[in-house]
């Protein structure tokens, strides 16, 4: 994992946003987990824009996509309760209306800097799995 201090992680490649759609949904399962909601941001955003004042298009599509793991969330919340705020994890894809024909695959790391290192230990095996996820949705692994 990456040492920067950046919350976010994005890559990025030239694909067609549904086969990246369809390739998180398959990584996430293949690894045994279930997609617990899957969230229409674009919707919501085309839905509400002109109730709070803006029109303007950002995206051709964003999706984000909820799941958990229950071997690895026991295993941060045993090293630290306080780790619950992570669970459950959450993959984004978007395909800006700005530059359509990328597509974005990102995730918020899972980190805490005044965690033990049973805490740390384990949240780097979440970020692990979302790095993962992320680098097979878009064909990078």
């Amino acid at each position: 994992m990456s040492s920067s201090p950046n919350p976010v992680v994005i890559h990025s490649k030239r694909a067609k946003f549904e086969d990246v759609v369809d390739d998180l949904k398959l990584a996430i399962e293949s690894k045994g987990l279930v997609i617990d909601y899957q969230s229409h941001v674009n919707r919501m955003l085309e839905r509400t824009g002109k109730d709070v004042g803006s029109a303007r298009k950002l995206y051709a599509d964003a999706q984000a996509f909820v799941f958990c793991s229950a071997v690895l969330s026991r295993k941060t919340m045993e090293a630290d309760p306080a780790n619950a705020a992570f669970c459950p994890y959450s993959i984004m894809v978007y395909e800006t209306a700005q530059a359509p024909g990328t597509v974005h695959v990102g995730y918020r790391r899972p980190w805490r800097p005044d965690g033990s290192a049973a805490s740390r230990a384990a949240l780097l095996e979440v970020e692990k799995l979302l790095e993962d996820l992320a680098r097979e949705a878009l064909g990078l692994k």
